[in-house]
């Protein structure tokens, strides 16, 4: 009932690279009241294209789009080296949680949700116990 609400919550990927059009493709058809809406990305040959229909902006229109939107949901597969830089814009913009797929480990303010998964941990943390 909290998630699937009547209205469902709107989610942006933000960083279009292999993790980030994976987690486009495979989302979408899993949740009907949860949708991915917005994709952004700073590589021009990203920007203005469309993954698994949906349509990719310049990180330069995060702020716009997302209250356009309405989007309450950032999935964050940038590089590391500029996911705070990214992360305070999605702050600033409203966003209210946080996806970090980075291996930056993130700061947000009380009233932003961040669940933080680093892949190559929890692999290595599977590698630790399969040779115990």
């Amino acid at each position: 009932k909290i998630i699937d609400t009547k209205d469902g919550q709107k989610v942006a990927v933000v960083g279009i690279g292999n993790l980030g059009r994976a987690i486009i493709g495979y989302f979408n058809a899993q949740r009907s009241k949860m949708k991915i809406v917005a994709a952004f990305d700073v590589n021009p040959e990203k920007i203005e294209r469309e993954f698994a229909e949906i349509n990719c902006y310049h990180t330069d229109k995060l702020s716009e789009i997302v209250k356009s939107e309405g989007i309450t949901i950032a999935v964050l597969t940038v590089p590391g080296d500029v996911a705070v830089v990214v992360t305070d814009q999605l702050v600033k913009a409203g966003i209210k949680g946080i996806l970090n797929f980075t291996s930056k480990p993130l700061n947000v303010p009380s009233n932003v949700y961040l669940e933080e998964y680093d892949i190559i941990t929890s692999l290595e943390k599977v590698a630790y116990f399969v040779k115990r």
